[in-house]
């Protein structure tokens, strides 16, 4: 697919780029042969390749969804300078 320099415009446009006029028959060779390459991959036969989300063939450990560690309200609380029934207790900062 052969793009001209007003579709390279609009697509500048539309990405926010600022492309100057002197620059555009550039863009236009450099996006033309972009777009060359993907159309090449669209050619490869895929049909019998399942599609995959990582390069490595691996399961992530999972642990048992349940808690390990709790019931310490009286250890957390230990450090608290002031303490209101289980809660720490901050002095007012605002008036």
């Amino acid at each position: 697919m052969s793009l001209d320099s007003n579709t390279v415009r609009n697509i500048a446009f539309l990405a926010r780029i600022k492309a100057p006029d002197q620059e555009l028959d550039h863009l236009v060779g450099e996006l033309s042969g972009i777009i060359g390459w993907v159309e090449q991959l669209n050619e490869v036969d895929t049909d019998s390749v399942e599609p995959i989300t990582s390069v490595a063939n691996m399961t992530l450990y999972r642990r048992k969804d349940q808690v390990t560690d709790g019931d310490c309200q009286e250890r957390v609380l230990a450090n608290a300078p002031d303490r209101v029934s289980g809660f720490y207790a901050v002095p007012k900062v605002v008036e």
